[in-house]
C-alpha cells in the first residue's frame, strides 16, 4: 500500500514509497485493530523531520513513514476485542510504552526511557498511509457529530495535556484561578490553546507575527479572544497594556519569544513550553533577575510534549463542547486540504511556505 516516508538524516527527502499491509495478528492475543486512514493532519514536526533535524526509521527499515495526527474508520477487529467495531471513527495516539514504570502505568508520554517510540516520528511509521493496525488501548472512538473535526484530535491532546498540568502543578497553592493568558503564536496549537481558555473562561490574548485582519485573526476574534500582531507593536508593550499574564501557553517555535515570556508572568503564574526548536540560536535573559523573579514570586515554566489517552479523551469532550459553543468555528480551522497520499509534494511545500495555513491535512480516503 502507499506511504509518505522520508530518509531520516537526509534533508528533503519526502518521498512515496510502498508498505505492507498491515494484519491484525500482528497484535497479540486476539487484540487487533485495522483501521482505514481518511485524514492526517500534518505540522511543524513533518517538515522538521523531513529537513532531517530529528527522527528514527523503524528496525528494519530505510525509512520512516511520517504523519501523526490520524483520524480514521475501524474495518476489522480481533476476536478479543470489545471496545471498538467496525464503522467506528476513531483516532490512535501517538507515543508506545516502552520500559520505564511511567510506560507501564499508561504515561507513557512521560517516559524516562533513552529511547522512546512515537509513531510517525521516531522508531514507528505513521499513519500517512492506507491502513495501520493497532491495539485498542491506543484507539480513540471519535462521535460523528465532530467527525469533519476529528483530524484536530492529536494537537487538541498536546493542548489539553500542556493546559490540565498547569492546573495540576497549582495545586500546590491549594487554590489557582487564573483570570488572563497569553498564548503565543497563532498555528493550529495555538487557535485551540485559545479556544479552551477561552471555555474556561479566561480572558485571552493570542499573539502573532501578521498584522490584522487575516484568517487567523478573525478565528482567535471570533472566540472572545484578542490579536495582537508583533509586526505592529513588540511583546513588551502588548504585555504592558493587556498583562502581566496568569498563564502563558507558548506555541510559536521560537526560543526567544518562549524566554522572553518570562518576565511577563504574573505573580503565582506559570508558563507553559510546547515547542519543539532544533536549531542552535542562542538566547541572552537577564538571569539574575529572572532567577530573583521566580523565587519571590512563586513562578513555574515547564515543558510538555505528546500526550497519553487520557488527553485525547479529554480533546474529543472538549471538541463537542466547543462545536456547541462556537458552531462551525473548527471546520474553518481546516484550511489547506491534501487531495490524496500522492500529492506529498503539495503537502510539504505548503508546510513549508504558506504562512496563511492554519491546518494543512492529507485527505487519504473519502469519508
Amino acid at each position: 500500500m502507499k506511504a509518505i516516508a522520508v530518509i531520516p538524516g537526509q534533508a528533503n527527502s519526502v518521498h512515496m514509497t510502498e508498505l505492507g499491509s498491515p494484519c491484525l495478528s500482528s497484535i497479540p492475543n486476539g487484540r487487533g485493530v485495522l483501521v482505514q486512514v481518511l485524514q492526517v493532519g500534518v505540522d511543524g514536526t513533518d517538515k522538521e523531520i523531513n529537513a532531517a533535524e530529528y527522527g528514527g526509521a523503524p528496525p528494519g527499515y530505510d525509512f520512516l513513514v511520517i504523519g501523526h495526527e490520524s483520524f480514521g474508520r475501524v474495518v476489522e477487529v480481533g476476536p478479543n476485542v470489545r471496545e471498538l467495531k467496525p464503522g467506528d471513527l476513531v483516532t490512535a495516539t501517538v507515543r508506545r510504552p516502552g520500559n520505564s514504570i511511567y510506560d507501564q502505568i499508561g504515561t507513557y508520554d512521560m517516559t524516562v526511557d533513552e529511547n522512546y517510540y512515537e509513531r510517525g516520528i521516531n522508531l514507528l511509521h505513521g499513519f500517512l498511509t492506507e491502513f495501520y493496525v493497532d491495539d485498542p488501548e491506543f484507539i480513540v472512538k471519535v462521535p460523528s457529530g465532530i467527525a469533519h473535526a476529528g483530524v484536530l484530535m492529536e494537537p487538541m491532546s498536546i493542548v489539553e495535556k500542556g493546559i490540565v498540568q498547569a492546573y495540576e502543578i497549582q495545586r500546590r497553592l491549594r487554590l489557582w484561578k487564573p483570570k488572563k493568558a497569553a498564548v503565543l503564536g497563532a498555528g493550529a496549537i495555538g487557535q485551540l490553546a485559545t479556544l479552551i481558555l477561552r471555555l474556561k473562561g479566561l480572558e485571552v490574548i493570542t499573539l502573532a507575527r501578521r498584522k490584522a485582519p487575516n484568517h487567523k485573526s478573525a478565528l482567535i476574534e471570533e472566540l472572545g479572544a484578542t490579536y495582537a500582531s508583533l509586526e505592529e507593536r513588540s511583546y513588551a508593550d502588548h504585555a504592558k497594556e493587556h498583562g502581566p499574564f496568569d498563564f502563558i501557553f507558548e506555541a510559536t517555535g521560537s526560543s526567544q519569544i518562549a524566554f522572553e515570556s518570562l518576565q511577563y508572568l504574573e505573580k503565582n503564574g506559570v508558563l507553559c513550553l510546547t515547542s519543539i526548536t532544533g536549531g542552535s540560536l542562542t538566547v541572552e535573559i537577564p538571569g539574575d533577575q529572572v532567577n530573583l523573579d521566580f523565587v519571590l514570586n512563586n513562578k513555574v515554566m515547564f515543558g510538555t510534549v505528546n500526550a497519553n489517552r487520557e488527553y485525547f479523551e479529554m480533546g474529543v469532550r472538549d471538541l463537542a463542547t466547543a462545536e456547541c459553543e462556537f458552531p462551525g468555528w473548527l471546520s474553518k480551522m481546516l484550511t489547506h486540504p491534501v487531495q490524496g497520499l500522492d500529492q506529498y509534494k503539495e503537502m510539504m511545500n505548503l508546510l513549508i511556505n504558506d504562512s496563511e495555513a492554519v491546518k494543512v491535512y492529507v485527505d487519504v480516503s473519502p469519508l
